[in-house]
């Protein structure tokens, strides 16, 4: 249904790359309500992680869908674009399928969810599955971390993955079940 909107451009933003334009899903009303209520539906966490950029477009409705519990969204920048007071912001190191990348996050960000019997739950949403390597290396970072608010220690658990559009064929689907279920709005 929405994968006749997508663009594709070959070779960008290097050689052998496929690029995936989703903007089309932006430029039409009734689509990006679609695309917007169906990836409420399958968010079960009060709090969602995304990486730059594209994903925050698709993430922040969320905060004001009617079908959905979203209340905190954190942000996954590149350097230089998150202020931040003392040690909280942190690192992590993603592969994707073209390079490595550091994307920075902060502690404070995951701290402002809701927590539910000592766990910050959140829903990890993207605009592009692929190898699943920028994914993978959020939730990682997401599960490895360990809050302490008001003297009582978080920890952070990935309820799911939901992407905007899913490259079939290069296995992201299979890398990311292992951590937690996997949905995509668009499968190509």
């Amino acid at each position: 249904m929405f994968e006749e909107h997508l663009k594709f451009y070959q070779d960008f933003p290097t050689p052998g790359i496929k690029f995936v334009d989703i903007i089309p899903y932006l430029q039409n009303r009734e689509v990006f309500k679609g695309v917007t209520a169906e990836v409420a539906r399958h968010i079960t966490a009060p709090s969602v992680a995304c990486p730059e950029a594209r994903a925050f477009l698709f993430a922040s409705p969320l905060l004001i869908a009617d079908n959905c519990d979203v209340d905190n969204i954190i942000l996954f920048r590149k350097r230089g674009k998150l202020p931040y007071t003392g040690d909280d912001l942190k690192t992590i190191e993603i592969m994707k399928e073209y390079g490595s990348d550091k994307l920075i996050y902060r502690n404070s960000d995951i701290a402002a969810g809701r927590a539910e019997d000592g766990i910050i739950h959140v829903s990890i949403v993207d605009d592009v599955l692929a190898t699943g390597g920028t994914a993978e290396g959020v939730a990682k970072a997401l599960e490895a971390t360990k809050l302490t608010i008001d003297g009582k220690e978080y920890g952070v658990k990935v309820n799911e993955f939901i992407f905007i559009v899913e490259l079939d064929g290069l296995n992201g689907r299979d890398r990311l079940a292992q951590i937690a279920p996997v949905y995509s709005i668009a499968r190509i």
